[in-house]
């Protein structure tokens, strides 16, 4: 427990977010930098063939000590923190025997985590969490994941009598943008399946998520002075409004849940001339994505019909699909976490991942890839948590995992 700890920690002072705009991979210095570091300390712990290549992807190999012919296993993470929060100076903080009642993270920004807000605290009482300082991400998302993943091999390693079969390992660059199976090379890889070590709180299994898609939209007005303004001014603010009112009131992040997909309206700026809107659109069937698409490529076009064909332009473009038409051909990859979490006395819960990992676009490019829980809360912001006891259950996954295969 203590080497995960440990691990996370000093992951976790890395300022590996991501940036959107960047045209380079990775798309920022920090994940690299991060890269580098676990390189040298995956071969210091006996991977002799770890490695960093240029774009920043991280592999590594565990030889097989068995002389049967099993599959080869992958465990995949990110290593890059969300672009929506900033992850630089990240002070983790540890809460030792949580007493159930409101953690102040930061008293100077009265930022409190509080059970009233997050009731999942309540089931931690008398464990030892890891919070942020109040004014950062933790960044659990994905670093909890490195640590696990690391953690796990070191154990085998300093634990020859454990059998196991080849096992690989990955740590990818700016899946928070979507970019983390980019340039994954899945033959160098050369793992028959995966498990990306990306979910939420203990038990969780997924191998459903969103299709995704996302839209750039330019809007352009025109200005003129407002007293002159009758039957010349186009007010791009406004038909932005416009535009938004035409999507479903009912289909945003904010009132779904489960299976339901959503419009999510996640940047705006703009004035009188000029406009831009990005929204993001998600849904786990594909015909109801596909009807997303269609309701906003209409709304689109009705409004050019309304203020001119130039008024609107609009980026539309597919993202990633749903891993369950890519995994149900190999359940028995599920089947093999489930029991493993049952044996473990971890109830599985298996459920729809409201968002993408990394292993659903590898499940595409050939490498079945469904998600394990990290174990950690709050992602992507300052009421981020892990309770330390979650981090050491998910390294008990990994080994157990990894020794059922070879028995």
């Amino acid at each position: 427990m203590e080497r995960v700890v440990e691990r996370f920690i000093r992951y976790a002072k890395f300022d590996t977010k991501s940036d959107p705009n960047s045209e380079v991979c990775p798309s920022t210095k920090g994940q690299y930098a991060l890269g580098e570091e676990l390189v040298k300390e995956l071969l210091e712990i006996g991977l002799t063939d770890a490695n960093i290549d240029e774009n920043g992807y991280v592999m590594a190999t565990l030889p097989s000590n068995i002389d049967e012919n099993i599959p080869t296993i992958g465990f995949i993470a990110h290593m890059d923190t969300s672009p929506d929060m900033s992850g630089l100076n990240v002070k983790p903080q540890i809460v030792e025997n949580y007493d159930g009642k409101d953690i102040v993270l930061s008293a100077e920004k009265n930022v409190v985590l509080s059970p009233k807000d997050f009731p999942d605290l309540l089931n931690y009482v008398g464990e030892t969490l890891i919070t942020t300082d109040g004014t950062t991400l933790l960044g659990v998302d994905n670093k909890a994941g490195i640590a696990e993943i690391i953690t796990a091999v070191e154990y085998l390693i300093n634990n020859p009598h454990i059998k196991h079969g080849t096992i690989k390992i990955a740590f990818t660059p700016d899946e928070e943008i979507g970019r983390g199976a980019n340039l994954f090379d899945v033959k160098t890889f050369g793992a028959d399946y995966a498990y990306t070590m990306d979910g939420g709180p203990v038990g969780e299994l997924e191998y459903e998520n969103f299709n995704a898609a996302s839209a750039k939209i330019k809007i352009q007005g025109r200005n003129v002075h407002p007293g002159t303004a009758k039957n010349k001014m186009k007010n791009s603010i406004l038909i932005a409004m416009e535009l938004n009112g035409m999507l479903p009131v009912n289909e945003r992040p904010e009132h779904t849940e489960g299976y339901e997909g959503f419009f999510h309206l996640n940047d705006i700026k703009g004035d009188v001339e000029e406009t831009y809107l990005e929204y993001i659109i998600r849904d786990h069937h594909k015909d109801l994505f596909q009807k997303k698409k269609k309701t906003i490529i209409e709304a689109v076009a009705f409004l050019n019909s309304k203020y001119g064909h130039d008024t609107i332009h609009m980026d539309l473009k597919d993202a990633y699909y749903n891993m369950k038409e890519k995994i149900e051909p190999v359940m028995d990859i599920i089947l093999k976490a489930k029991k493993a979490m049952e044996d473990l006395g971890i109830k599985p819960i298996i459920k729809p991942v409201r968002g993408g990992t990394d292993g659903a676009r590898l499940s595409y490019m050939g490498l079945p890839c469904p998600n394990i829980f990290a174990g950690g809360h709050n992602y992507h912001g300052k009421y981020e948590y892990i309770p330390v006891n979650s981090l050491k259950k998910a390294v008990d996954v990994i080994l157990k995992i990894i020794q059922d295969l070879a028995v």
